[in-house]
Order: structure tokens, then sequence, then C-alpha cells
């Protein structure tokens, strides 16, 4: 077998890769973004075609990188017959739907966003089909959603696109995540998230107590998934996104990875009634309901959306039996209807390109203008009602074969014949309606558009899959055998039954249950002609059942009646009482073992904490085992604490309406902090703390710049109210205090935290080539957790910029404080247009000395980066020191003056940061080691010598990147307030001038 790794890695991260160049292409580049996601799209197709030999040989290709081993999660990519199946569908209409889009769309469209997004959406779908880790699997399947989201409402201007795409991602997204839930249990029923795992442990997911749950968990998640009912609704209404999204949707995408969802735990999970009760039920129904609202819909697309769900129930419907012969005929249909209704769609999309409209009740006798878009579009609509010598007749024979057999011994099993031969009959009547209203009849003389044929390569893709439904329908056994059977075998495996694709078995009841659907279907078409070609909206018995009103009515449940009143129960505009509510739950998370442990008795509750606390604190174990607990009794230390403990105390107490003096304090008990950690001979936590404060302390006080004044005065009716408040909020703060320092203390105490430090100082130099042990954590032993954090520091500067671009200061913080002012009054008169109203003299001494600053802080920052994996130092504080260089510019010269000099650029610090530490990862997986796992040697340098070179270096840059960036944009933020506010007091000089003037004052 050859070496898979590399062109299964390709195949399924080479759209995104595309995705992301496409994205970044200019807006008129229209041809070369068409012919880029083309390429990619048959570049992938052709890894299929690389891959055939060995599938074909029944071999299953892998490919693994090690990801979280410890946790049985690793980046697994497994492609078996099926899979291959399902990539080879996906790429190749794939490139046909880019084709089709490149002369479809609009030149007004921006075709980068569009291309970006379908490539995104491909690479997502082919995520599902490949994957060989169950939740690497529900990462991509909500990426699905999330990709579709954005191409059903890429027409962003119209409130339709915005709200199917909201529908579409609200309910498939809840799938997502209850699909999540069912693997978890999965995974835990069988010891392993792999999928090779998964399907080889036979009946033990079934025998397992937890089936059901892990079943209902599924079936939600693929029923939302595939549309079905009677989570239906949300399918039409992403007719809204443009045609070639419907027709790659509708066809290989999206949709269709519910039924392989199902097809691909079938071996597992089918053998079961709780299987045939939820599945043939929920499919017959969706089979019946479909088709039925199918026909009377006026938009073109609108009966193929309906016709998909339909379809879709029938997919459901098999797999639900769980017979392999029905698990056979469902992988078939799955194939075959991906062929006639992408054609379909295309040939929709034709006409509403040409015609200028979808209404049915508009169109007619476009065979005459349009003959070969006609041709196609009956070709493949016809394949779709089940006519014989195309592709749709064939499975669905098969599909009328296995609701003959008896499956469970019920009535409703009984009835399926009958059920599926109505839903035959509707199947034609809808088909036939499309084919006869549509291209035959009187020729439509009021259409926006003079509609003729399209360009011969809009047509291409169309035809060939037309083709393809002509091919498989007369050459079955030529044409579609081999494919068939690999898709059946990656499924079924030694299960796998004897079946034919022969397009004569002679006459059998399949055969008459197809003659009756074609006659009664025709019969039925011809007995509602009329009915449909009236005014009619919507089908006569089910026209108030509409599931799009049941979902609206149930968001503004949830959102108006349920949110409000949790609102005004738990809601409030004060920070005050949000934060109160925060530390309240805190507080009581804390001490709900010991509360449980007690019982809920209250003199127990107390009895149980004051035991703690007497065997955390009085225990002789700390003075006689640590010395440095010796130390804590230090009387300098003491003192130190005493200070801090007094400037926090002072600042909550001052906080109300001192703020500055508060703030003061507030830097005073970080200093504290800073200082008992070099006590404890923690350098690189002091540094941190101290540049922490620093920042923090800085970036607070420039906001405190705009924030409005507050009045002392407590009125004498309010003053015990707001005294009881106090001693609350004190009794509060001193708990959570309390709580949180016997916490601290009892892990600084514990024999097993020594032990993990002894651990981690032992392996910190051997494996990850650093003596700075904190360094090395933080890096190496949990980057995985690093990577998060700074992820979620970029995402929180990003917000806190978005919500101060919106923020506007009080009236009362306009006028230049006390400081500015003693040197020049702001006069409106003397205001010049870009420049402040503040005299250029101020703090003269102090800007020169902080602008001579600058360079040696940026050296300070370099070299406090480059020692910190054997020093103090690192990403974090170099970060935070490089910003502190911008801070202070900032702060002596003002943000023109800093904006007109340099370019920071924040936001591309932050994605360059996040990427890099992201890369340096990756770069792990492709020497087949487990993400973020970390490699150094000593390499010797001209010069410099022997020197350790680690690749936790570029990770610590990327956090060095991301820290600078977020903490500058956060500055930017604030600092971009005065800005606004001269702004303001310009426009307020202008009017005053146009007032005078009117008075006649100037």
């Amino acid at each position: 077998m050859p070496d898979a790794k590399l062109p299964l890695t390709l195949m399924l991260f080479l759209p995104f890769a595309s995705s992301a160049a496409t994205a970044l292409m200019p807006a008129g580049a229209r041809n070369l973004v068409a012919w880029l996601a083309g390429l990619t799209a048959l570049a992938v197709f052709g890894l299929g075609l690389w891959a055939a030999p060995e599938i074909y040989a029944g071999t299953v290709l892998r490919a693994q990188y090690a990801w979280l081993p410890e946790y049985g999660l690793n980046f697994s990519i497994r492609l078996d017959g099926f899979a291959w199946a399902f990539a080879m569908i996906v790429s190749g209409i794939g490139a046909l739907v880019v084709l089709y889009a490149r002369y479809y769309m609009s030149p007004d469209d921006s075709a980068p966003r569009f291309f970006a997004f379908l490539l995104g959406f491909m690479g997502a779908m082919l995520g599902v089909v490949i994957s060989g880790n169950l939740i690497q699997l529900v990462f991509f399947w909500e990426l699905t959603s999330l990709f579709s989201f954005l191409l059903i409402a890429y027409w962003h201007h119209k409130d339709a696109a915005r709200d199917g795409a909201r529908m579409a991602l609200t309910v498939t997204a809840a799938g997502g995540l209850s699909l999540f839930a069912g693997m978890l249990i999965i995974g835990h029923i069988v010891g392993s998230y792999e999928l090779d795992v998964v399907l080889s442990s036979g009946r033990t997911i079934v025998d397992h107590a937890m089936y059901p749950a892990a079943l209902a968990l599924v079936a939600f998640g693929a029923l939302t998934k595939s549309a079905q009912f009677p989570f239906h609704f949300w399918l039409p209404r992403a007719m809204t996104a443009p045609t070639p999204v419907s027709a790659y949707l509708h066809s290989a995408t999206m949709v269709k990875a519910g039924v392989f969802l199902l097809a691909r735990m079938w071996p597992v999970m089918a053998a079961s009634d709780y299987w045939f009760w939820v599945f043939t039920p929920v499919g017959a129904a969706t089979l019946l309901i479909g088709a039925f609202l199918a026909m009377f819909q006026q938009d073109l697309k609108g009966l193929l959306a309906y016709s998909t769900i339909s379809h879709l129930g029938l997919i459901v419907l098999l797999l639900g039996l769980g017979s392999p012969l029905a698990a056979v005929a469902a992988i078939f249909h799955m194939i075959n209807h991906a062929t006639f209704k992408a054609s379909l769609f295309m040939a929709a999309g034709i006409i509403d390109h040409e015609a200028g409209t979808r209404d049915i009740r508009q169109l007619g006798g476009l065979y005459r203008a349009m003959p070969i878009t006609a041709t196609l579009a009956m070709a493949a609509a016809a394949a779709m009602a089940g006519v014989p010598l195309l592709n749709g007749f064939l499975s669905k024979e098969m599909f009328f074969a296995e609701t003959i057999e008896s499956h469970v011994d019920s009535a409703f099993d009984h009835t399926l014949p009958y059920l599926a031969t109505l839903a035959g009959m509707f199947s034609v009547a809808y088909s036939l309606r499309l084919i006869d209203q549509v291209f035959f009849g009187p020729e439509a003389t009021d259409l926006p558009r003079k509609p003729h044929d399209p360009a011969i390569w809009m047509l291409a893709p169309a035809a060939l899959l037309a083709l393809m439904c002509l091919l498989v329908g007369v050459l079955p056994t030529w044409t579609i055998s081999g494919f068939l059977s690999a898709a059946v075998f990656g499924v079924l495996g030694a299960l796998t039954p004897e079946y034919s694709l022969a397009v004569w078995h002679g006459l059998t009841p399949a055969l008459l249950m197809s003659v009756v659907a074609l006659g009664g279907g025709t019969l039925t078409y011809l007995g509602l002609k009329d009915y449909l070609s009236g005014a009619v909206e919507g089908p006569p018995l089910l026209r108030r059942l509409s599931g799009k009103r049941l979902f609206e009515r149930a968001i503004a449940m949830l959102s108006w009646r349920w949110a409000r009143v949790l609102e005004e129960l738990l809601g409030t505009n004060r920070l005050q009482s949000q934060l109160r509510a925060l530390v309240v739950i805190m507080v009581l998370a804390g001490c709900w073992p010991l509360l449980a442990g007690a019982g809920f008795s209250p003199a127990a509750a107390l009895a149980s904490v004051g035991v703690w606390l007497g065997n955390t604190w009085l225990s002789p174990r700390w003075l006689t085992s640590s010395a440095p607990m010796v130390g804590m009794f230090d009387p300098a230390l003491l003192l130190v604490w005493a200070v801090g403990v007094a400037c926090a105390v002072g600042a909550a107490w001052q906080a109300k309406y001192h703020r500055l003096v508060a703030l003061i304090l507030m830097g005073g008990s970080g200093l504290a902090t800073s200082i008992t950690f070099v006590w404890y001979s923690a350098p690189d936590l002091a540094l941190t703390q101290l540049l922490v404060e620093i920042v923090t302390v800085v970036l607070i006080l420039l906001g405190l710049r705009w924030m409005p004044r507050r009045d002392e005065l407590i009125p004498d009716d309010q003053l015990t109210s707001a005294r009881l408040r106090r001693l609350r909020d004190l009794f509060i703060a001193i708990a959570a205090g309390c709580g949180v320092a016997a916490l601290a203390f009892a892990v600084l105490t514990s024999e097993q935290t020594a032990t993990i430090g002894d651990e981690m100082i032992r392996r910190a130099h051997p494996e990850g080539g650093g003596h700075n042990v904190v360094n090395v954590i933080l890096v190496d032993f949990r980057g995985f957790d690093t990577l998060g954090e700074i992820t979620v520091l970029g995402a929180v500067a990003i917000t806190v910029f978005a919500l101060l671009r919106r923020f506007r200061p009080a009236r009362d913080s306009f006028a230049a404080p006390d400081q500015k002012r003693f040197q020049t009054e702001y006069d409106s008169t003397r205001y010049a247009p870009g420049k402040d109203p503040i005299n250029a003299h101020y703090m003269l001494v102090q800007g020169v000395i902080i602008r001579l600053l600058f360079p040696v802080i940026c050296a300070m920052a370099a070299f406090l980066f480059m020692r910190g994996h054997d020093l103090p130092g690192g990403g974090f504080i170099g970060g935070l020191t490089f910003a502190i260089a911008f801070i202070l510019q900032y702060i002596a010269g003002g943000a023109r003056w800093v904006e007109d000099r340099l370019v920071v650029l924040p936001v591309r610090w932050i994605g360059a940061g996040i990427l890099l530490a992201a890369a340096t990862g990756l770069g792990a997986l492709l020497f087949g080691r487990p993400f973020l796992t970390t490699a150094f040697r000593y390499v010797e340098l001209p010069l410099f010598g022997k020197t350790p070179m680690a690749s936790a270096l570029s990770f610590d840059l990327g956090v060095f990147a991301l820290v600078f960036g977020a903490t500058v944009l956060m500055l930017i933020a604030i600092a971009h307030q005065s800005i606004r506010v001269y702004r303001t007091m310009e426009k307020a000089s202008v009017r005053e001038k146009a007032a005078a003037r009117s008075r006649g004052d100037v």
C-alpha cells in the first residue's frame, strides 16, 4: 500500500488553504478565483482517483497525527470505500458547481468572498466524510453549519437571506451540539473515539445501557442536518442562497451529512428495534410530507427543495429498516440523488438567470426558447420521478422491493409498501408538473427578460450530470457497479449482500409498484393541474402547518417572554450587582463540597468548615516540612503584607467616589503581591505581576479620564440602606478573600503539589530545553492551554475595541484635567482642526525623556523575550514591555502625534501571533509528534558558539506578538476617545459661530 499520509492530508486541507488564499484576492479577480477554486476541486478529485485502486481492493487508507494522545484525541483521516465515494461526489460536483457559478454570479457580486465560502464549505464536508475520529467529525460537522450560514446569507442585503441563514444555523447547530453529546457517550461506551475502534465494536454499543440515550442524541443531530420531519422547515428557507450554493448543498454537502452519518454508524447501531422505530417512521413521514408539499410549490427552487426533503426521507427510511439490502439501496440512492438534483438546480438557476423569475405560474413554453436547458431539465426530472432507463428508477425499484420485505412484525411495517407507492405517485406528479408547466403550454410573454439558452460552459455541468443519469440508467453494470460496490463495502464489509443492478428483473412486485406510481402520479397531476395553475399558495390540507411559523414563535417565546422574565428576575445594568452575583456564585461553588458533605445542616456545615480550616491552617506540618513556609513569618514580609492588605481595603473603601485614590491603592496592593513573589524566589511571576500592574493601572487611569463625576452626597432617607449594602458587600468580599486564601494555602502546603513541582523541575531542561521552569511549562508542558488563553486575550481585546468604538464620553468629562488646564484654558474660538486644544508645551520635559526611552524599552523587551527560556522573561513579559513603550508615547504625545509617526496595526499583530503559535504546534505534526510538542537541540553558530535552539521560541514569539497587539489595541480604543471629544467640540464651536452670525454678533 502506498504511503497515504500526504495525499489524504492534502485532500482535506487543500480546500481550506485555497479558501484563505481566495479571500485575500482583490474583488475584481473574478476569473482568477474561479480558476483557483476549480483547480482545487479537480485536485481533490484527482487525489481520489489516485486512491481508487486501493479502495477498489478493499483497503482502508489512513493518516494520523498525534494531537492529545493521552485523551484519545488524535487528528485522524480515514478513507474507506464509503468515505471515498462521498469525497469523489463532493469534489466532482464541487468542480462542476464552480464552473457553473463562474457564469451564474453577477459581476457585481464579490467573487473572492463567494468562492472562499464555497471552498470552505467543500473542505468542511470533506472533513465530515473522511474524519477518522468522532470528535473531529463533530468539529467539521459544525463547520458545515457555519459555512452554510455564510453562503445562505451571501446576499446579506436581503432580509430573507439573513432570516434563512439564521434559521438554518439555529437548527443545524443545535443538532450538532446534540451529536457531540452522543459521540461522547459512544466514545465512553467503546473506550475510544477512533472510528476504526468504534466500527469494530460489534454489538457493544447496542447492548449497552446508554445506547438509547446515544441513539436519541445522534438521531437528533442527523435528522436536523438532513431536514427530516419535524425539522424540515429550514431547508426551503435556505433557497435564498445563490443557486450554485443550492445545487451544492442539496446534492453533495450539508443535507447529505445527516444520511452519511446514519449510514456510517449503521453497522454498530442498527441492530436494534429502537433504530427501526426512530428512523423508519420519521423517514416515512418526511417522504410523504415533502413530496406532498412539493406538488404545491410555486417557486421552482421551492419545489426542488421539498423534493430533496422527500428523497432524504426515502434514504432515512431505507436505513431505518435495518437490513443490508436496504442499506445498499440507501447508498445507491444517495449517489443517484446527487446527480439528478444538482442538474435540476443548475437548470432552475439557468431559468431564473435568463428569464428573470422562478415563479412557475409566470413560466411556460420555455422549450421553444431554451431547448437545450429544457432537455437537460426534463432528463433530470424524469430521473427524479423514477422513469425507467434513468438512474432514479434503479434505486427507487430497490426501495420498493425493500418495503415489501418484513422487518419488524407490526402493522406499520405492513403499510410501508402502500406509503412508498403513494410517495412515488407524488414524486411523479411534481416532476411532471415541473416539466409541463415550465417547458410546455402557452409561451410566457410577460417575463422580466427574454429567455434563451446560456453560454455552453454554463450548460456543461448540468449536461454532464444529466448524461450520467442516462448512462447509469441504461448501463448500470458498466458505469456505477464498481463505484457502488466500493461504497457499500465501506459500510457493510462482510455483511455485504448479493444485489443486482440489472435494468430488467422480470415482472416483480417492485415493478408493479413503479408502474402504479407512474400511472397514479400522472393522473394525480392531471387532476390537480387547473388547481396548481391558479393563484394557490401552499397545499390545501397542510397550509396552516408551517414549520417556519412554529420556529419563529418558539424563538419569540424564548427571546421575548422567557428571556424577559429571566432578565427581570436576574438582570441588571449595574456592574456592581453583576460582580456581586458572580462572587457569590463563586463562593457557593467553593463551599459546595463542604456543604454537601455536611448534608446542608447549618450546624454540621459550620462544623465541617471549621474542621477543614483547622486542618488547613492549624496543622504544624507546614511549619516543619517546608522551609519557605517558615519565612512566612519574617517581619519584613509581614509588613509588606500589612501594607498590601491596607491598600486593598483602602481601595475598596474609596472606590465609589475617589477613583484615582482607589486606583493608586490598588496598585500598591499589586506591588505587595510582586514583592511576595520575589520573596519566594519566583522572579518570573514577580516580573509578570509588576508589568501587568503597570499596564492595568495606566489603562484604567486613561479610562477614568472619560468617566462622569460621582456625587458623594447621599440623601438622609437612603443613608441607612447604603450602609447596609456596604456591610453586605464587605461580608461577601471577606468570605471570598478568605476562601481563596485558604484554598491557595492548602494547595501550597499539599504534599502532592511539591511532587508536581519537583517533577516539572526535573523534566524542564531534558524535555523542554530550558532552565526557566515557568516558561517551559507555559510554552511546552501546557502549551495547549496557553494557546487557548492567548486566543481568548485576542478576542477580549477586539471586543473591548468594538465596544469602545460606540462609547461616547460623558459631557462633564470633556473639559481638560486640572493638570493641563493650569497652563492653557480651552478656548473654542482658538481651536484649530487637526490640533489638540491643549498647550503643546504640556509635559515637555517628560515627553522628551519618554521619547528618548522608546528605543531603550523596545530593546529591553527584545532582551526579556530572548532570555525567557532560561532566565526570567519570555513572550508574555516581552510583549507587555514592548506595549509599555507605546503606552508611554501615547501618554506623552497623544494619539494623533503617535499615529502620525508610527504604524502599529495591532489587529495584525494579534492575528500574526495566533497564526504563529498555531503553526508552531502544527509543525510538530509534520514530524509525527503530538500537537505543540517542543523540539530543541544545540547548534554551533558563528561567533556565538554552541547555542540552544528550541521550537518553543517561535511559539513564544506568537505569544509576544499577541500580547503586544492586544494591549495596544485596548490602548488605542481608549486613546481615540480624545479625538472623538475634540471632533465633538469642533462641531459645537461651528454651531456656536453659526448661531452668532444669525444673531448678527459676528
